[in-house]
């Protein structure tokens, strides 16, 4: 579908996880959460959200060598890194993040960043 957006397992995991921590957290209610759930599941249903597979050796390897280069500069955390050395293994030339280490590191090895 054109102008979907691609999303890791990584990612939805991550995705879903920030969705149900808002709960605990008391940020959202249970029922808001789960209309959001639902959505996201729609959107991958429905091609909004495309699932895509990766090497993900591949991905470690990157997110490797990315942590030894940039992490010391920008202080970015490892499921941070994954994310942006998934990007690049899948060819990516866009990165959508709210996090600013993460898009200081997307930034640097090329990629252009979206914050919504």
């Amino acid at each position: 579908m054109a102008g979907a957006l691609s999303i890791t397992l990584h990612g939805r995991a991550e995705l879903v996880n920030s969705i149900v921590l808002a709960v605990f957290r008391r940020d959202i209610p249970k029922n808001a959460a789960d209309a959001a759930l639902a959505d996201v599941s729609a959107d991958i249903e429905d091609g909004r959200l495309l699932m895509a597979d990766l090497p993900w050796r591949h991905a470690f390897e990157q997110a490797t060598e990315l942590s030894r280069l940039h992490t010391p500069v920008f202080g970015t955390r490892t499921l941070d890194v994954l994310h942006v050395a998934s990007a690049r293994v899948m060819g990516m030339r866009s990165f959508v993040t709210y996090d600013e280490r993460q898009s200081a590191l997307a930034k640097a090895v090329g990629l252009r960043v979206i914050c919504p």
